[in-house]
């Protein structure tokens, strides 16, 4: 037979939280970080564009009368990457070697036609 004193629910101990003192978490100082420079977040953004003006180098061709078609430089501007969020850089790369892959030329190879016309591919921050 049960009493009234005796309850179903079990009693809890208080928990107890012990607090060390800042002495004790930290005994040596933190290393100090420096500062490489102070350029803002916005300059340290940018990419680097000193000596990067002659990046793309056109290899000699054996051709000797070679120039590009103007409808060609049009068809390559057409579709210009900008280099803005949205767009997708793959995608222009796809639309470019397909537009450069329709020109064939004696003596020149695909790749030298592809790197003379890929400058005026690109516009805006794209361009540098």
């Amino acid at each position: 037979m049960r009493t009234r004193s005796r309850s179903r629910h079990k009693t809890v101990e208080p928990l107890r939280i012990e607090f060390h003192s800042q002495e004790d978490q930290f005994q040596e100082d933190p290393p100090k970080v420096l500062m490489a420079d102070n350029r803002t977040m916005a300059q340290l953004l940018q990419a680097p564009t000193v000596g990067y003006e002659d990046a793309i180098v056109i290899p000699e061709i054996a051709a000797t009368n070679f120039e590009l078609k103007h409808g060609l430089i049009s068809l390559v501007q057409n579709k210009q990457f900008f280099g803005h969020d949205k767009e997708d850089p793959h995608t222009h790369i796809r639309y470019f070697n397909k537009i450069t892959s329709t020109m064939r030329v004696p003596n020149v190879p695909n790749l030298t036609i592809k790197l003379m016309l890929f400058p005026f591919s690109l516009e805006g921050a794209a361009r540098i």
